[in-house]
């Protein structure tokens, strides 16, 4: 029986910090800033585990367009509430020089529970991640598409790194958020599972043993949702500036097309070992656009340049079907001008040369990404 085609609609979380606009330092969340939010955008904005920071999340969007309109209403909504409390939000994915031991958990029934089960791991989880939902209606096909997708998930961090400083120090990493959010159990890449139905008695083994309640207890950088009929990517970093986190929403809905696209042909991506993907993973935790990722086919280390715009070539199809060309076309430009961790670093720099104490050139770091918050809000 054919498989009906999927919506492949589109659906947006954004993490955010919130710092205090006088000293950049880290704020908790006023009660009065979240019932703002909540009565101007209702059950798309929320706490999240740190009392430092919020939540959001899209509509169901039809499409690239929609989702852009969503988030740039919920982005200006949160700038504007934070700024009457004297705060900024920053869309990153660890701040340049917080400390993790100065941060409370938010007094919630489900962050209590995770704070302690998890112990000191998550205490240290200040980290804010981007996820994309994906409409996938057919439960077989998500179980299918889901390891084919996972060959790209490096890409996808590589191009979406954005947290190289880690409590005022250069880590040398792209995307230090990962090396904290994998001391967390069920995280990393996704098991291959032969059907839905295999996932389903998987993960039924912990829910059986009482050692998780349900599936969103699960944390892989790709996952079935447990909520909705949709193909969950989480794998990046939550991108500073609206626009490349709209490029990179529209290419995992146009790679999850490519695909399906390709399923309905007879034909399929190829599927490497784990083992293989996790070295393309950690050249992106690492270096991300600057170094370049293994094609294993060919055998060789091939520069983020040129895999950005073979990503363009391949999904020409797709974009043109999802209305997502102006997006897309936008990956070699995010190779090309560096990722937002290359940014922050230049800040850095920058600030340093012209004089600054190490101090004062981390403050400056934070405040480009307030700058870069409200772009094209």
């Amino acid at each position: 029986m054919a498989v009906k085609t999927p919506s492949f609609t589109l659906g947006i979380e954004e993490e955010y910090l919130l710092v205090n606009r006088d000293t950049l330092n880290l704020a908790r969340a006023p009660e009065a800033l979240m019932e703002a939010c909540a009565a101007e955008l209702s059950d798309q904005v929320s706490p999240e585990f740190l009392q430092c920071q919020i939540e959001i999340g899209t509509r169901v969007c039809g499409n690239i367009s929609e989702a852009r309109d969503d988030l740039k209403r919920l982005r200006s909504a949160i700038s504007r509430h934070a700024a009457e409390h004297g705060l900024a939000p920053i869309a990153v994915s660890c701040h340049p020089f917080a400390d993790w031991k100065d941060q409370s958990h938010t007094d919630k029934s489900r962050y209590n529970a995770l704070h302690q089960d998890l112990g000191g791991v998550v205490r240290r989880a200040l980290i804010c991640g981007m996820h994309v939902h994906v409409g996938i209606e057919d439960d077989e096909l998500r179980a299918d598409l889901l390891p084919q997708l996972s060959y790209f998930l490096p890409h996808l961090l590589a191009l979406s790194g954005s947290s190289p400083f880690w409590q005022g120090q250069d880590t040398h990493m792209s995307s230090y958020r990962v090396s904290v959010f994998d001391n967390l159990p069920r995280t990393g890449l996704p098991p291959s599972f032969e059907s839905f139905g295999e996932y389903e008695r998987t993960v039924q083994v912990l829910v059986d043993l009482g050692v998780i309640e349900d599936s969103s207890k699960i944390w892989w950088d790709l996952r079935p949702s447990h909520q909705y009929s949709t193909l969950e990517t989480r794998i990046c970093d939550v991108s500073p500036r609206l626009e490349d986190t709209l490029t990179l929403a529209a290419t995992i809905q146009a790679l999850l097309r490519m695909l399906w696209r390709l399923r309905t042909r007879n034909l399929r991506w190829r599927r490497y070992d784990r083992f293989l993907i996790m070295e393309n993973r950690w050249r992106a935790q690492r270096y991300g656009v600057s170094e370049g990722l293994i094609d294993f086919g060919a055998r060789e280390i091939v520069p983020m340049a040129e895999l950005a715009e073979e990503l363009v070539e391949i999904l020409s199809e797709d974009a043109h079907a999802l209305g997502s060309e102006a997006e897309i076309a936008r990956l070699p430009e995010i190779v090309s001008a560096g990722n937002a961790a290359d940014r922050q670093r230049a800040v850095y720099a920058g600030n340093m040369e012209a004089g600054a104490t190490h101090d004062a050139a981390m403050r400056g770091v934070v405040e480009s990404l307030v700058d870069e918050f409200g772009e094209g809000c």
